[in-house]
């Protein structure tokens, strides 16, 4: 009985944590994609915290099957898994698994991660800390421009963007580490002969283990390919139809390549929102309107033929 709980353990509720660590770290890239810049401190403290949760779900699913077996004090096992340091962790992994190793990048960022979640993320309930900066955000902007050798101004008007080249290069140094530890999970669950390292098809986790893209850009261009497919070539269809029977909302306040860039990365200026939210309380425009415009995209929706409405 103890055997089988062991194995449903390690093989489905690991396996469950190996999805959760996946969607931490892809939510941790999607904060990366949607800040402009390292001026926030939010911003920041949002990108380090789904990393650091991410990688250190990582590290504690590698030592559970490297480390454990039917020998193993389970209430002793279990309470030295209660810690937040990124590097004790590791020397852990290292310990048992030959061959494993975390090049100078990742070491850093993992020492970045380990303050921020030990201490750092609690700097902001202490009155002493408006006498100081933000250590996170100085160390995640000394990191970046360390490395790529770049100078960034996070001060004032002319903040530094965040560009596609700081981009790829946090994704590349996290993409080493989760990716090693995907192969060690893989390569135990082998030896194990458990299934702990399947991903569902799809999922947040999928893009992070199986597809091993650490950036949006390649959504970013489909968003924009699909856009000029359906601006140029939509055939007669249910919602094209639907479409076309509907008057659109006279937006107007702003340039067309706003509006675009509004449709690409909602997450950032609410400009074109806003104006959206003006005319209809101007307009009042009916619920039916709104039920309407929302079947478009919409995955529940069915459109059955040209000669059936839309469901």
């Amino acid at each position: 009985m103890e055997n089988n709980a062991h194995y449903y353990w390690k093989n489905f509720r690991l396996g469950t944590e190996l999805q959760a660590a996946g969607s931490f770290i892809y939510n941790a890239l999607f904060c990366l994609e949607n800040m402009q810049s390292f001026y926030w401190e939010h911003e920041c403290f949002e990108f380090l915290y789904n990393l650091s949760v991410g990688i250190e779900r990582l590290e504690k699913i590698s030592i559970i099957m490297l480390e454990h077996d039917d020998s193993v004090d389970p209430a002793a096992f279990e309470k030295s898994l209660i810690t937040h340091s990124h590097q004790d962790l590791i020397q852990r992994v290292k310990k048992k698994a030959r061959g494993f190793s975390v090049n100078k990048q990742g070491n850093l960022l993992l020492e970045q991660l380990q303050h921020f979640y030990n201490s750092a993320r609690y700097d902001s309930y202490n009155l002493s800390s408006v006498y100081k900066p933000i250590k996170y955000q100085e160390d995640l902007v000394k990191f970046v421009s360390t490395e790529l050798k770049i100078e960034i101004n996070n001060e004032g008007l002319f903040t530094t963007p965040i560009d596609d080249r700081m981009r790829k290069f946090l994704g590349k140094v996290i993409s080493k580490l989760a990716v090693s530890f995907y192969k060690l999970i893989t390569a135990e669950g082998h030896r194990l002969n458990m299934y702990t390292y399947e991903i569902v098809s799809g999922s947040k986790g999928f893009k992070i283990f199986i597809a091993q893209e650490y950036d949006f850009i390649a959504e970013r261009r489909m968003q924009r390919e699909v856009f000029l497919y359906l601006y140029k070539k939509m055939e007669d269809s249910g919602v094209s139809r639907l479409i076309n029977q509907m008057e659109p909302v006279e937006f107007g306040q702003l340039s067309v390549q706003q509006y675009l860039q509004s449709m690409f990365s909602y997450h950032g200026d609410r400009q074109v929102l806003d104006e959206l939210e003006t005319i209809e309380e101007d307009e009042r425009s009916p619920k039916s309107r709104i039920d309407n415009i929302m079947v478009i995209g919409t995955e529940a929706t069915i459109f059955i033929n040209d000669d059936d409405d839309f469901l």
